[in-house]
């Protein structure tokens, strides 16, 4: 009887733990330090464009559009959480996922922030390799996005994508 019920309370406990551990790796992040990934598309986008003129020199996330050795890119935060690092192949700089788009909603596409037209203009589309830095995290952008979704579609599907990722 007395090892009936140890085997029951270690059973409890491992259930417990494991479900413990299912709901953290649900909340972790998915793609490790050092993945690299191919075939992504990349776009380039500027403050001054008719589309960013409203929001400025600010990124979706609330700070200032970044251009040196850290740069701002834009990705649909279902797929680049807010905050993913990365480095592009043969780069030496690293960029961060700190803005989104309606057009990057749904693909794999990152939008690079340029300072100027002509530097965005120069990027044009490309197809690169990536190396993730630091993934950013689902929760994170769900929070910034929720109370948006009111106003956009697309925010609206993004916020549908990352309820799907993040645990209740």
């Amino acid at each position: 009887m007395r090892l009936q019920i140890l085997s029951c309370l270690l059973l409890t406990t491992l259930t417990t733990s494991a479900q413990e551990g299912q709901r953290a790796a649900a909340a972790a992040p998915t793609v490790p330090a050092g993945t690299v990934i191919s075939g992504i598309r990349t776009t380039a986008y500027t403050h001054s464009e008719p589309a960013h003129l409203k929001y400025g020199l600010r990124t979706a996330a609330g700070t200032q559009l970044k251009h040196g050795n850290l740069r701002s890119a834009a990705a649909d935060w279902s797929v680049f959480p807010v905050g993913t690092v990365f480095q592009i192949a043969g780069q030496s700089c690293l960029y961060v996922v700190d803005d989104y788009g309606s057009a990057l909603v749904g693909t794999r596409t990152i939008d690079l922030y340029q300072p100027s037209t002509s530097e965005m203009n120069r990027w044009g589309t490309r197809t690169v390799t990536i190396r993730i830095v630091r993934w950013g995290s689902y929760a994170r952008s769900l929070a910034i996005l929720k109370p948006r979704a009111p106003k956009a579609s697309h925010v609206r599907e993004m916020v549908s994508r990352l309820a799907l990722r993040v645990p209740a």
